[in-house]
């Protein structure tokens, strides 16, 4: 009976301690992510010449980033979450290739929304639990 009381323990601690360690890595994910989509939006709402080279230079950036992140965060996520994110990055480089800028910005606010939603989704909280 004790023994099985600390199996049952132990098992639980990891989940917790596991539980943590990829709430982090998603929050540090997400937070990076929104970053370099803000520095986007920002590039994208410039009247400036040099807005093209800035937006087509952070686009390659925050695809490089997503790519990076996403590896890691295909072990605990799911897949289907993370094709939206993956599809929103799409929309919005095919935006900056036509050169409507302006349609960039409501694809950045899509991309914010569900890497948000990502974040809440993994958080151990009451609402997810049951």
């Amino acid at each position: 009976m004790k023994k099985e009381l600390i199996i049952c323990i132990l098992i639980i601690a990891i989940i917790i301690i596991t539980n943590v360690i990829t709430q982090n890595y998603t929050k540090e994910c997400v937070s990076q992510m929104n970053e370099r989509l803000d520095i986007l939006k920002e590039a994208s709402l410039e009247e400036a010449e040099i807005k093209e080279e800035s937006i087509v230079a952070e686009i390659q950036n925050i695809e490089n980033k997503w790519n990076e992140f996403q590896e890691k965060l295909a072990f605990y996520i799911e897949h289907d979450e993370l094709e939206k994110v993956e599809t929103q990055i799409f929309a919005i480089k095919g935006f900056a290739e036509i050169k409507k800028y302006d349609e960039i910005v409501p694809e950045l606010e899509k991309c914010t929304f569900i890497l948000e939603h990502i974040q809440d989704k993994t958080k151990l909280n009451v609402k997810n639990v049951f």
